[in-house]
């Protein structure tokens, strides 16, 4: 017999007033979260087929055997408890969620497992004013001036382009809403349904605390949003308590209890937070370019560095952004306070940033992780997912990793990721676990197994720098570098010239470069490039920055990777010294990670330089920084080590 029509699911009446406050629900993905899986299209069960009470396997992967039909969905709203008053109205915090489960869960006594996705996206965006970066470093602004963008401009492209995201994903999202009969409301999105409810699984879409029709105040990473996160995992598992519109209570009776969280960007974020709290129910997770530790997102090393795409955006920004509750008024504080907190002018990591740091709770983990990151996302930057990844491997928690070749965002496949959910949410043994760990598209863009990552067969091998003359470049060699006299080489900093440009440029006084022979073989890099600088600085404050290049056979430049670092935090990433200018300091800081296969014919450059125009503060030009090339090195790991490197080294 083939399969029964469902009636229309549960919904909540369109025009709807939350029991806390009338606000606009979201009807759409939003920001990065529009970057949805691979492959949505579910395969309908073929006619004829039998009606399946529970899930069936084939080739390791729950197969799409139930209605892909939204009309033959349950779709419930809900508001879930949280232990938290972080708006301070004198009542605990609560999530609005929404439930997307097959019917068979109310006919048929199916017990689902959950892919859950938690944002604060759903309902759009806010207009917002990025700081200003145009002045002299560790200087307080004035009230108000920080608010203003390069040439006074109230309006920034990094925020039309956010509010062009949200835009059109709110078009999309009421257009779902609308095609499931439903109109554009209580619908908060429809990703991930057509993937996982036809293989049996159930979907939950949740507002993070402080955006859409939740409760409290978005704190960009602050413990109340981990919390309010984690919420919807306990009242799936039986300890929070849920309500509807009418304010009654509601129970999970239809799940297995057992959750998978996904998302990218901010989404793929807090699956990282409610890991490290270790939550009961949470089985596993897939941070799409994810947050490990927001120092790491707005600050480097000391420095004030900008997301990718986003200069002058703070934690402050970013919450402002994402407040969208119809209250207005009551998370004002908050926000004040993030702005006073988050430190944009030493840049040292403080109390602020702790709170925020996921990685201080990474032995609480225990879902199997599924890592997906871009080798090329300067957004969320590969820090993010190398350090979370090699944190959880130490500790022994399943994990995988995917790296492609693109930016911000990137789904493994839905085979990949079904295997992972099969394997972990309906505890099918279809031996994933046993599967190479890393998964890399590579640099032509086919994929390419490997058993760990970084290749454990890389090494680090010490590169030393050879000055050049007039403002040329360079050599980078293996060998050592001779002793005596000291031999330095001087950087004038200009931060009106991009990064490219002081990389292809053959002479400046604006960056030093340094270049390899021409490489008779290729040579792959693996894990994380780190840079031993002996500098002196004409001033008592500089930017230094750090670029890993790829030179063509026409000498053009390929940014592979780059660093930052604030020389005041030399010591320590929470202590700002000053510096004395003409006094010798040694420098070490690390690059963002990266895997990348140098090819032959090429030659692999170091470039230096102080500020980087796209990701730094951008100070007055002039500022002088002295480097000695006898004490100063690059350690890159090489698949070989340095042997690699001499062999190819022409």
């Amino acid at each position: 017999m083939s399969l029964p029509r469902q009636v229309m699911g549960l919904v909540a009446p369109t025009a709807f007033r939350s029991p806390r406050s009338a606000r606009r629900g979201a009807a759409a993905l939003g920001l990065a979260a529009t970057m949805t899986l691979a492959g949505v299209a579910a395969n309908p069960a073929p006619a004829g087929a039998a009606v399946p009470v529970g899930p069936v396997f084939k080739d390791g992967m729950a197969q799409p055997v139930f209605s892909s039909n939204r009309n033959d969905w349950i779709r419930e709203e809900l508001w879930i408890e949280t232990s938290i008053d972080s708006d301070g109205d004198g009542r605990n915090d609560r999530v609005h969620a929404e439930v997307t489960r097959l019917r068979e869960t109310e006919t048929a006594g199916l017990k689902s497992p959950v892919v859950y996705e938690a944002s604060p996206y759903y309902a759009g965006g806010n207009a917002v004013e990025n700081h200003n970066v145009d002045h002299e470093l560790h200087q307080a602004l004035r009230p108000g001036k920080g608010w203003m963008n390069r040439g006074g401009s109230v309006k920034d492209p990094a925020t039309d382009e956010r509010l062009a995201a949200a835009a059109e994903a709110d078009a999309a999202g009421e257009a779902d809403a609308a095609a499931a009969g439903t109109g554009p409301q209580p619908v908060i999105s429809t990703s991930h349904e057509s993937n996982w409810l036809p293989r049996g699984f159930a979907v939950v879409h949740a507002e993070s605390l402080g955006s859409g029709k939740s409760d409290g105040c978005p704190t960009t990473g602050g413990r109340n949003e981990t919390i309010g996160a984690k919420s919807v995992v306990d009242w799936l598992n039986g300890r929070a308590k849920a309500y509807d519109a009418a304010g009654r209570e509601v129970h999970a009776t239809w799940t297995t209890g057992k959750v998978g969280m996904i998302g990218t960007s901010y989404n793929g974020t807090l699956p990282n937070a409610v890991a490290s709290t270790g939550v009961d129910g949470l089985e596993a997770i897939v941070p799409i370019s994810a947050i490990s530790s927001w120092y790491d997102y707005y600050r480097a090393n000391g420095a004030v560095v900008a997301p990718g795409g986003y200069q002058g955006e703070d934690a402050d920004v970013l919450a402002e952004y994402v407040y969208t509750r119809a209250n207005k008024q009551i998370c004002r504080n908050v926000i004040e306070q993030l702005a006073k907190e988050q430190d944009r002018v030493t840049g040292d990591y403080t109390a602020f940033w702790d709170e925020r740091n996921y990685m201080n709770d990474v032995d609480k983990v225990h879902a199997a992780v599924l890592v997906a990151h871009g080798l090329n996302d300067w957004n969320v930057k590969t820090k993010h997912a190398a350090q979370w990844y090699e944190a959880l491997k130490a500790r022994g928690v399943p994990h995988k990793i995917y790296l492609h070749q693109g930016g911000h965002g990137g789904s493994p496949s839905v085979d990949v990721l079904n295997r992972w959910f099969t394997r972990y949410l309906w505890d099918y043994e279809n031996g994933v676990e046993n599967d190479p760990r890393a998964l890399i598209q590579r640099e032509d863009r086919t994929l390419v197994e490997y058993p760990e990552w970084p290749e454990p067969a890389a090494a680090d091998a010490e590169l030393n720098l050879a000055p050049g003359s007039d403002g040329a470049a360079g050599g980078l060699t293996g060998d050592k570098t001779r002793l005596g006299t000291p031999v330095t080489e001087t950087i004038v900093d200009d931060a009106s010239k991009r990064a490219q440009t002081l990389a292809d440029a053959a002479t400046s006084p604006n960056r030093l470069a340094y270049k390899s022979g021409t490489l008779i073989g290729a040579v792959r890099f693996s894990g994380t490039p780190k840079v031993s600088l002996r500098m002196s600085f004409g001033q008592p404050a500089a930017n230094v920055t750090a670029l890993l290049v790829d030179y063509d056979q026409n000498g053009k430049a390929k940014i592979i990777t780059r660093g930052w670092t604030d020389p005041q935090n030399r010591k320590s990433i929470s202590r700002t010294e000053p510096v004395k200018p003409g006094s010798p300091y040694r420098i070490d800081f690390d690059m963002q990670p990266h895997d990348y296969v140098f090819a032959a014919g090429h030659r692999i450059g170091i470039v230096l330089l102080s500020s980087d125009y796209e990701y730094t503060i951008r100070p007055t030009p002039g500022a002088t920084l002295h480097l000695d090339t006898t004490k100063s090195t690059v350690m890159l790991p090489l698949v070989g080590g340095a042997a690699a490197f001499t062999a190819a080294n022409g």
